[in-house]
């Protein structure tokens, strides 16, 4: 087991997320490129450390973790900051939109990226694919402006939480990827989630992760696509 924290990252991937963490908590760590380019995600030596073949992994001195809202959890607390904490009255409240976004609006997203994964080669059937979890997106997306007007602490633009920082992700691929496939998402329709995402333009964090990844300034609420110094993105 590593002694250190090893981000296993790819440009524009869910790594980002967790790298934005890191940033964050003000952690030291390592990162180690996947490169989708070769297909490194299904190389025997990532899947020893991730059996899943998905980005991201990271090794902590607990052994290797991955799933996104998984290490998220790990790292919040472990070290503290992001979340509400354990036994505090609102934790439930937290870890059940927590885990909606990493079990409902994450999937839906990767199955608008890869239609092809889950209905096929055709191309009728992967249009009406897109269509049905364009919409699941948009009632999700319309769930969170509501919870954001409520302004909890860990879901405000007041400060970071990994809730914040996995939506702020979320609303960059949606605006981007698959292109020419984005038409249907514009981030003014919903004012409470773009206030929030300007706000963590504005973090230390995000210029780390703009300098990494080869990102633009504003990279959630004007993305443009990456040129990473190393790897490829989506």
């Amino acid at each position: 087991m590593t002694e250190i924290l090893r981000l296993h990252y790819a440009p524009d991937n869910a790594s980002l997320i967790v790298r934005l963490a890191l940033e964050e908590l003000g952690l030291q760590y390592e990162t180690v490129l996947v490169d989708r380019s070769t297909r490194a995600q299904n190389s025997p030596a990532y899947l020893a450390i991730n059996p899943a073949g998905l980005i991201p992994a990271l090794e902590t001195p607990d052994g290797p973790l991955f799933e996104t809202g998984a290490i998220l959890l790990w790292l919040s607390d472990r070290f503290g900051g992001l979340a509400s904490p354990v036994g505090s009255c609102d934790r439930g409240a937290f870890l059940k939109w927590l885990f909606y976004m990493s079990n409902t609006v994450h999937p839906n997203l990767r199955m608008s990226f890869y239609p092809d994964k889950y209905v096929g080669e055709d191309t009728t059937c992967q249009a009406a694919l897109r269509t049905q979890v364009q919409a699941n997106l948009g009632k999700s997306l319309s769930l969170f402006e509501s919870l954001a007007a409520e302004n909890h602490s860990w879901f405000s633009t007041q400060a970071p939480s990994s809730l914040t920082l996995y939506l702020a992700a979320i609303l960059r691929w949606m605006a981007l990827y698959p292109q020419g496939q984005t038409d249907w998402f514009d981030l003014t329709d919903w004012p409470n989630l773009s206030a929030i995402a300007r706000n963590l333009e504005t973090r230390d964090s995000v210029a780390a992760l703009c300098a990494a990844e080869g990102m633009e300034p504003a990279p959630f609420t004007r993305p443009t696509a990456p040129n990473p110094p190393e790897g490829v993105a989506l």
